[in-house]
């Protein structure tokens, strides 16, 4: 509960954690926002493969004219300004960077821009959550022998649910079920790109104009962002998948302790110490009340008579026996908070959640019968959504992971629901292929 002060100390010698920061989008311009505005931090470059689109994103949250005009890292270091490159292995390569922050969204940009950083001993903060699950408890292990930190992003939900799972252990308690709210039913599993804003409640054009992404937000509607969050926190947590795909029970924060606790006590889960998303509407589509659609949660256990009468005393949110209670967050911050990790890595050499083995995966599941001589088109689109099993499960069938699953044609039909495996899409030889292969042999 220091990381201010010491972002005070690094302001006050002129010495701020010099950042690169790896693509412009939404998540990166939330912290781009915040970051200016926080002592001791510094923004020293911005990678993009667009740089107008980088201006405009910088323009868009108040950057003043000129602090982006940097022509290198020389001037940077004169002046305080930022630069703007197409160029990301350089930036990341420069001696004067101390922490990246990848939020590309991209799985195969994320491995290689998180290996190079590792390389050049940076300090890596991976806002894309989906290269971290095809190989991030390898990209942790090469981290960790570097010297240097690799880390969730704070501020997006598996990082925050990492937080309190964490800090609930530090107190001697038994974590029950953690996760995220979420708005689902299950034929959401179905939407494509082309039919995702009818969910939303938009039009093409309104979400033209709103510079939003169709396969972007279909992936947090099918379910595959939530497979992928999942899967992150059972992999740096130690709870465990559901063997077959999370069950997004409804649930409003009321119900947490009562959903949420083992099916032999009344609840839903297969047993304790899971990983599961709730739902903010029944599935009858109508609003649950107190819903945590934008929240984290965790429930845990008073396994003793003496605990469960202090949840009594003190107000605690329990079930009706007492035994589960629960905590949550009502909403998260997204970019905004991204400067705790950062500040983390940098001063206190610790991360914000972090891969430690392979516990979970997401799997390519056909949204549709698939035909032979199809080309799949990844998350959020037309023919795959991603679903959180077990990663021994993966690794047996041999399935294919939603991080590579875009641009790979089917050698064969694929009945609609089932998990495609690479006798159906074989996976040409890439480095993305090579580095999620070497995280199977070293962790699977």
């Amino acid at each position: 509960m220091n990381l201010h002060r010491l972002l005070l100390r690094r302001a006050d010698r002129g010495q701020p954690v010099r950042i690169a920061q790896i693509g412009a989008g939404k998540f990166g311009s939330m912290f781009l926002h915040q970051a200016r505005r926080t002592p001791g931090l510094h923004v020293a470059g911005i990678a993009d493969l667009s740089i107008p689109r980088a201006r405009a994103a910088l323009a868009r949250v108040h950057w003043p004219d000129g602090s982006y005009d940097a022509p290198d890292l020389d001037a940077v270091g004169r002046d305080g300004s930022t630069h703007l490159t197409e160029d990301a292995l350089a930036l990341i390569a420069d001696p004067r960077i101390e922490v990246v922050v990848e939020c590309t969204g991209n799985p195969a940009a994320g491995l290689r821009h998180a290996r190079h950083a590792i390389a050049h001993g940076k300090h890596v903060v991976m806002v894309n959550v989906e290269a971290d699950v095809l190989a991030g408890p390898l990209l942790a292990r090469e981290a960790e022998r570097a010297g240097v930190v690799y880390s969730m992003a704070y501020g997006d939900q598996p990082a925050l649910v990492c937080e309190m799972v964490d800090t609930l252990r530090a107190g001697g308690f038994t974590v029950i079920a953690a996760g995220k709210g979420t708005k689902y039913l299950p034929h959401f599993h179905a939407s494509t790109p082309a039919t995702v804003w009818g969910f939303y409640g938009l039009t093409e054009d309104q979400a033209r104009e709103g510079g939003m992404n169709p396969q972007m937000f279909n992936s947090f509607l099918d379910g595959t962002k939530s497979g992928i969050e999942m899967a992150a926190i059972a992999n740096a947590t130690g709870l465990a998948p559901p063997e077959d795909g999370l069950a997004f029970p409804p649930a409003g924060t009321s119900e947490l302790p009562t959903v949420l606790r083992p099916h032999n006590e009344g609840g839903i889960l297969p047993r304790k110490g899971m990983v599961e998303v709730v739902s903010s509407v029944r599935r009858d589509g109508s609003a649950i009340p107190d819903d945590l659609r934008w929240g984290v949660y965790a429930v845990f256990e008073g396994e003793t008579d003496y605990a469960r009468r202090c949840f009594t005393e003190y107000g605690v949110a329990t079930d009706a026996s007492g035994r589960y209670a629960a905590l949550w967050r009502p909403y998260h911050f997204i970019g905004l908070e991204l400067g705790v990790s950062v500040a983390s890595a940098a001063l206190r050499r610790e991360p914000t959640g972090c891969a430690d083995a392979w516990r979970a995966d997401v799997v390519a599941v056909a949204k549709r019968p698939l035909e032979a001589g199809e080309m799949l088109d990844g998350e959020g689109g037309a023919t795959v959504w991603g679903k959180c099993v077990p990663a021994s499960r993966s690794r047996a069938l041999q399935a294919v992971p939603i991080g590579l699953a875009h641009g790979i044609r089917l050698a064969r039909g694929v009945a609609e629901g089932a998990i495609l495996t690479e006798a159906d899409a074989p996976l040409p030889e890439s480095e993305p292929v090579a580095i999620r292969r070497a995280m199977v042999a070293a962790f699977g």
